[in-house]
């Protein structure tokens, strides 16, 4: 997210004439992604990682592309996502990450984090999977509430909404996922091209 500051004000500087030290922050911008691209990232697995030197996955690493860091083009992405996929999903939903106590204090057993598949669905359609994001996207809508309404996590074993309710950042998440799925240049393509 520190990437993102920097990218941000620099284009508020290019696109609306706002005054900033837009120099020193493009070589900020492009340390702090050289790093993340060499300190985060899993050569032998073809992943970026929860941490700089770790190996965990973290489905928060979706939001990469979405965010225009890398295109979803890129084999790193290509390999995350795969990655994401093959390790993070339970009963067709993704979890944030495995839980590990000596790492994040939780106990195993988290439920699936709403906004991480919605996030899946927005990678699948950037990659040009539509219908598979399609798929995930009513999936997900199918356990709102009898109002509309979606939790932080969803428990695949007990059935239910679980975690904080309502939870913005699942609607957020929802509301653009809708968008990327029903235009022909969504948000997330967007950030791509500019």
């Amino acid at each position: 997210m520190a990437w993102v500051a920097m990218d941000r004000m620099i284009k508020a500087v290019e696109n609306f004439g706002l005054p900033g030290p837009v120099e020193r922050w493009r070589k900020v911008r492009a340390q702090i992604h050289d790093k993340i691209c060499h300190k985060g990232f899993d050569q032998e697995r073809n992943t970026f990682v929860q941490y700089y030197g770790g190996t965990e996955l973290d489905a928060s690493l979706l939001v990469i592309p979405l965010l225009g860091f890398l295109p979803p083009s890129d084999p790193r992405i290509r390999g995350t996502v795969n990655a994401i996929e093959r390790d993070l999903i339970a009963d067709g939903f993704v979890l944030r990450y495995r839980t590990k106590p000596k790492i994040d204090g939780l106990p195993p057993g988290e439920a699936a984090f709403l906004p991480c598949s919605f996030w899946l669905a927005d990678n699948l359609t950037l990659m040009g999977h539509k219908e598979d994001a399609r798929r995930l996207f009513e999936r997900l809508l199918s356990l709102s509430n009898d109002v509309g309404l979606l939790a932080e996590e969803y428990d695949p074993l007990t059935k239910r909404l679980v975690g904080n309710f309502p939870q913005a950042l699942s609607h957020v998440a929802l509301i653009n996922t809708a968008w990327n799925l029903s235009q022909a240049l969504a948000p997330a393509t967007d950030r791509q091209q500019s």
